[in-house]
């Protein structure tokens, strides 16, 4: 049968839109991974606080189930309650966890060194291994330098001065950019748990009008997974830094309490967290002794049993399903590409491809059995 002209026309008219449309797509999808890439720092912060607003909005909810109260009052009242606890640390331990902080820095410090000089004893090549910065200079020909008789030069004065201050101000600019980036994450959190419904609104209508209400199903579901999650996940790091707390100071470690609040931070990274956590008190309790760090080095295998074995099917199971192989891989992936930042939140991106995915798939298992 043969084809008129117009109908030709019609068909290379439609392949050029397809193909342009394709194209279009493509530039669109790169040009984001570049965004994306080049901002990656200051995305992860926006989710950083993102994560925030929805552990609110949970422990807010949880709250609602014992006292039914309006949402307003009862976010107020979770945000009092961490403000009066994370004061209650600072004004009534701020002083030891200081003093343990610094008691600790040093212990690490000098463990790394006798680390260093144990396995160079054993012929074991550790030029990779730069403490350099851990060690001071003890030469004999120090104090020399400092006698009457042999002043330092005023330009040797000004290099000296420069270096102080050069250093000094990556300190300062180090605090501020820390304290700035808490501040940044601590707003976007509360303004996100205090008006849900609008930034969730906000993101069902940026979708297509056709595949809003799929955007709404899947919205919410990734809402309560990471809710759920976050819920798990604090239990999770308030019971690792109680056991390893007690547990050290029972041993008679020194600066058991800051060793088990990085325990407990560390736990909130899946796998490499725990392994640090657990090198860091392993570490830390070698300084007071073999009988020490063994004890510690038990403390630490039971503490990850118990978060392995007892917490993680018990109460993260229900929360997330993830194989812990391909939950490790995507660590790894986001740690080399994106540094601490991919590390620490792989798996809520995890979890939100995880719930994308299924969505999908059940909507596919749905409808082939309707087509068949």
């Amino acid at each position: 049968m043969p084809v008129s002209t117009e109908e030709r026309l019609q068909a290379r008219n439609d392949l050029a839109w397809s193909i342009s449309v394709g194209g279009i797509g493509i530039a669109m999808f790169v040009a984001l991974l570049i965004f994306a890439w080049y901002f990656a720092a200051t995305l992860f912060l926006i989710f950083s606080g993102m994560l925030l607003g929805v552990a609110l909005n949970a422990m807010s909810g949880l709250l609602g189930r014992v006292v039914p109260l309006p949402q307003p009052v009862r976010l107020l009242i979770v945000c009092l309650a961490l403000a009066a606890m994370l004061s209650g640390i600072v004004f009534l331990g701020g002083t030891t966890i200081a003093q343990q902080a610094t008691i600790l820095s040093d212990t690490i410090k000098s463990q790394l060194v006798n680390v260093k000089a144990f396995l160079e004893s054993r012929g074991v090549d550790t030029g990779f291994f730069d403490i350099s910065s851990f060690t001071t200079p003890s030469s004999p020909e120090a104090p020399a330098a400092a006698t009457p008789h042999n002043l330092p030069s005023a330009s040797a004065i000004a290099s000296s001065g420069g270096a102080i201050l050069g250093q000094t101000f990556k300190v300062l600019l180090g605090t501020v950019s820390a304290v700035g980036h808490f501040f940044i994450v601590l707003f976007l959190g509360l303004a996100f748990a205090v008006q849900p419904g609008v930034y969730r609104n906000g993101l069902v209508f940026m979708a297509p009008a056709k595949h809003r209400a799929r955007a709404t199903v899947i919205i919410d579901r990734i809402g309560f997974t990471l809710e759920r999650w976050l819920i798990a996940q604090i239990i999770t790091m308030a019971a690792v830094f109680l056991v390893t707390w007690i547990g050290l100071a029972l041993i008679g470690i020194p600066s058991s309490f800051i060793l088990g609040i990085q325990a407990g931070l560390l736990a909130f990274i899946p796998t490499v967290g725990a392994i640090l956590g657990g090198l860091i008190v392993v570490l830390a309790s070698l300084a007071s002794g073999w009988v020490a760090g063994l004890s510690a080095f038990v403390l630490f295998l039971g503490v990850h049993a118990l978060e392995s074995y007892i917490l993680t099917p018990i109460i993260q199971r229900q929360a997330l399903d993830i194989p812990p192989a391909t939950l490790f891989a995507f660590q790894i992936l986001l740690g080399v590409v994106f540094g601490i930042w991919g590390l620490a939140l792989a798996l809520p991106l995890m979890a939100i491809g995880k719930v994308m995915i299924d969505h999908f798939k059940g909507e596919r298992a749905r409808v082939e059995p309707i087509a068949a």
